[in-house]
């Protein structure tokens, strides 16, 4: 989270981030959210990328009804929010300097009924992740978060704690410069990776990543073999299992 300042002379399109709060419609639902750009920089102001990603998610095509959901970098709490309205149990995340605004953010736009599916909390990638259970969740949403090359090792070690072989990641972003090529270069040697949508006006690219399943076996035999099998009797165990993946798939 940084502070960039810049001249609303010379970049009117950037004005919108120094107002004090911004509304949309999604969801079926109108949503005002306070915007605190002098205060704690891009973290409290709403980028494309998040409005790209809500817009995604009504189209109807990750079901969200009842599943666990968490978000990253969360900022101003848009993208947990309309995830909350379509019916996810979300938790926002953010750095705890952005938490009280995000945490009132919340408040004022979750309907009473809905309170209890929403969860704020501390998350700093790469940090405390015990507390997180690991691959305990259904849906990882990130927005415009692939922007500070220094933040990408902690980024990537998050989503791998996060991430069961089942978990479906969606990150949002603006292709920016080529340090944002090299995160998804990261990503995909972790991750099978596709662009499943890409909003032209806003230049916004929506990309969908699954742990590679040849990840998360290895990661199993691995702890498996550690916790339980002797050396000799490893390869049976492993056969056994490979061979009952198979029978199911």
């Amino acid at each position: 989270m940084a502070l960039v300042p810049y001249d609303e002379n010379v970049l009117p399109a950037l004005s919108k981030l120094h107002q004090s709060s911004a509304e949309f419609t999604l969801a079926n639902h109108r949503i005002r959210l306070s915007q605190d750009w002098k205060r704690l920089g891009v973290a409290a102001v709403v980028w494309d990328a998040a409005v790209v990603l809500c817009m995604f998610l009504e189209m109807g095509k990750v079901d969200l009804k009842g599943k666990r959901v968490i978000e990253l970098g969360a900022g101003t709490g848009l993208v947990g929010i309309v995830a909350a309205l379509l019916g996810a149990n979300v938790t926002i995340t953010d750095r705890e300097p952005a938490l009280e605004f995000l945490t009132a953010n919340v408040h004022e736009n979750i309907p009473q009924g809905r309170q209890k599916a929403v969860q704020v909390s501390e998350l700093t990638w790469g940090e405390n992740l015990d507390l997180y259970p690991q691959g305990g969740y259904d849906l990882i949403l990130g927005a415009d978060i692939v922007y500070l090359e220094e933040t990408f090792p902690a980024l990537l070690q998050t989503l791998e704690h996060l991430s069961s072989g089942d978990t479906v990641v969606l990150l949002s972003c603006r292709i920016r410069y080529e340090r944002d090529e090299r995160f998804l270069t990261e990503l995909r040697q972790r991750f099978s990776v596709q662009e499943v949508h890409y909003d032209s006006q806003r230049d916004i690219h929506v990309y969908r990543a699954v742990k590679n399943k040849s990840n998360t076996e290895l990661r199993f035999f691995s702890d498996v073999r550690n916790i339980t099998a002797p050396h000799s009797d490893w390869s049976k165990l492993k056969s056994s299992c490979l061979r009952g993946t198979k029978r199911k798939n």
